[in-house]
This record gives structure tokens, sequence and C-alpha cells, in this order.
């Protein structure tokens, strides 16, 4: 048992008095919670506002987190670490209570720093926990789950302080955030899953996309829609830039591209700064005359930018609150010289499956770690940035 004393800590869920808990992953109880969870969040009202909640209580139902355990096959003694340290990135709402479910379903004790920013997500999946912890069943449970906050500007003290304790730390942030981290004490066996800042893309058969009926169109630009704009491109997973292959891809692209911006103008609302970023990213674009070919304006809620070649470090082109680039390919081979370890997701229409493993299979292609239908972009698995998350946060008790 250790203590977070500290005047600075606002505890969302938990107690500052930290009992350390271990279980074999996918304990029925702590199952049992997302469940009840699932079902809690799926009756509130106010999380129906939200797109990435709505993932959310379609991620922990009782169906999904049965197959994962269903999945999970282990045959020796395997346990949950101890206690597992969480920073979870500031700019999407929901991303720490995924970071949560990790530690939890690995067996682990868990204290997760929450975004100090005061997002309405963050405050509803709080309260819908510590409701369902007051419940007799959870009473184990219960003493797993710290959910803290404290401001950035004492994330090193804090942080510093916290890391000695514990047994193992889930850190997400940019390249500079997990260095500075890394860089603070622990114990010994503490071992750190590190999910950087990544870039993901998207590729897209436009002869396929031009056979499509108007109600299967709509299907696909509601699935990019979810994609991209429901975490305003935040996400790590959110593409970025489009690539076209197939036929008639001007036609393709402008059909897509139409049929997203009418999604956009009806279900997005976009931030007052929104249409000045943009439009200051246009002007950098157009500035960079060696890549820059054309670009599509759609108003303010839309910006297209078309790219005449690809060169190094494509991961620095990212957008925000509507603005994506393309480019037309004359064959999946031509990215292999340009997707490095930055690159995270692949999502993908109309293409073979198939022949997509057997493009990754002989490629030898350096980066992407998860190729994805569109609209599976944010559905976040048990295996994430290349990592086994529960058996790199857990131990093997070898009896023989």
């Amino acid at each position: 048992m250790f203590s977070l004393e500290n005047k600075e800590i606002n505890f969302l869920v938990g107690k500052k008095s930290i009992e350390e808990k271990i279980l074999q992953p996918f304990d029925n109880e702590i199952c049992s919670l997302l469940y009840d969870f699932s079902g809690a969040l799926i009756k509130n009202k106010n999380a129906k506002k939200f797109t990435d909640l709505v993932f959310l209580s379609f991620w922990c139902r009782k169906k999904h987190i049965e197959q994962l355990k269903y999945d999970f096959k282990e045959e020796k003694l395997r346990v949950g670490k101890g206690v597992i340290f969480h920073i979870t990135p500031s700019n999407v709402p929901t991303n720490f209570f995924y970071s949560l479910i990790f530690g939890l379903i690995s067996g682990n004790t868990n204290i997760v720093k929450v975004p100090s920013k005061n997002f309405k997500q963050i405050e509803i999946i709080c309260r819908i926990l510590k409701k369902l912890l007051l419940k007799k069943k959870y009473f184990k449970v219960k003493k797993m789950i710290n959910i803290i906050r404290y401001q950035d500007n004492e994330i090193n003290k804090i942080t510093q302080n916290i890391s000695k304790k514990c047994d193992g730390r889930i850190i997400w942030g940019g390249d500079k955030t997990i260095a500075n981290i890394r860089g603070f004490e622990t114990k010994p066996l503490s071992n750190d899953l590190t999910f950087a800042d990544r870039y993901s893309i998207s590729l897209i058969n436009s002869s396929e996309l031009l056979s499509y009926d108007k109600d299967k169109m709509n299907k696909l630009v509601t699935d990019f829609y979810n994609d991209t704009m429901s975490m305003d491109q935040n996400a790590c997973s959110s593409p970025h830039l489009i690539f076209w292959i197939g036929k008639e891809k001007n036609k393709a692209s402008k059909r897509f591209w139409d049929n997203v911006a009418k999604k956009m103008k009806t279900n997005y609302d976009f931030p007052e700064i929104a249409s000045i970023e943009k439009f200051n990213q246009l002007c950098k674009d157009i500035s960079m005359s060696k890549i820059f070919s054309s670009k599509k304006i759609y108003e303010n809620c839309l910006y297209v930018i078309k790219l005449k070649k690809l060169e190094k470090n494509l991961e620095n082109l990212r957008g925000k609150w509507g603005y994506f680039y393309e480019y037309d390919l004359r064959s999946k081979k031509d990215l292999v010289p340009f997707i490095n370890r930055k690159f995270q997701t692949l999502t993908y229409f109309g293409v073979n499956k198939k022949e997509l493993q057997n493009f990754f299979s002989k490629s030898e292609i350096k980066g992407i770690d998860r190729v994805v239908p569109i609209g599976q972009s944010l559905s976040i698995d048990l295996f994430w940035d290349g990592y086994d998350v529960v058996r790199s946060l857990s131990r093997i008790i070898n009896i023989l």
C-alpha cells in the first residue's frame, strides 16, 4: 500500500491510499464491470451526443470482451505485474479509459492521469464508473482503479514521484514527452509501454468506389467521417493522407469528397479557430510548390490538398478540423520507400484483404502496425502499436 498524498492531485475516482491488487488476466469481476459500464453508457442521454462514447460503449459490450477473452490463450499461469501508471494524451478524451481497460484486463491495479482539460466525456465516464463501483460485487475491483488529474506544470514533480512506486507505466504522448518521462527513476523490474505520436493513412480503390450506389456511398462516407472527424483528426489512427488506386481516380475523388463535405456540413461542429487555422495551413502548403498540385475547398468545412509527388517525412503532412491530403498511386509498391516507424494505421476500402497480406509479407515495409477497413480506425485492440498489451503488462509464474 502506498499513498498519493498531494494537494495538487484531484481524485476523480479512487482514494489517496492505494492498495495493490493483482489478478489473472480477464478476471470475471473485471469483465463484469466492463459489461455493466457498457450498458450504463449506452443508456446515458448525454453520452449519446459524443461519437467516441458510443464507440466506447460498443467496445465494452459483453460479446466483444468475451471474444477478446476467448482469443487470449495462455497455458501458463499469468498474473498482473502490480501497479500500472498511465500518463494519457491531452487531446483525446476517451483514451484514458481504454488505457485503464488495458491495465485492468491484464490484472493490474491502476493509477490513471487524465488530461487537465475538462472534457465532458471524462466527466460522464467517471460519474458512471463511480456509481458502479459502489456495488458490493465490485469491492475488489474498486481498489484497482484510481483516476487522477493534476495540472501540466506539476507533471515533472508528481509524475516522477508516482513513477518510483509503480511496476509499469503506459505513456501516451509526443516523442519529447515520452523521452522526458522515461528519464524518471522507476523500479528495477518496471517496464514501459510507450504509445508515441503516430501517423495514419488511407488506401481507396477508385474503381470500387464508383461502383457504389447512393446508400453504400453514404455508409462509406459515414465510416470515414467517424474515423476522422469524431476526434477532430487528433487520434493517431485517424488518416491525414488518402492514397488512390484504380481507374478514374479524379472522378472517384470528387464524388468521395463531395459527399464527405455534405456530411461535415450537416454533422460537424466547427470551433471558431478552425477556419483560420485551415486557411493558414493552405497558404503554407501552396508555398511548397514542389509537392503541391491542386486543391478542393468546400467553403470553410473541408480542404483537400492534392500532391503531385511524394517526399520523405510524409508524417509531417497533418490536418485538423477537416484538412486532408491525397495522392494518386500507380502501385502500392510506390508507398514502400516512404513508410517509416512513425506510420501506425492503414485504413482501406475496395482492396482485397489477402492482397494486402501478400503485400505486407513481401514488401519489407518499415512501418504500419494496423491494417483495418475504413470505419474501424478508432477500434482500439489489445494488440496496439505492435505491442501484445496483456502479455506486456503481466508476468508468468512458471510452475514445474
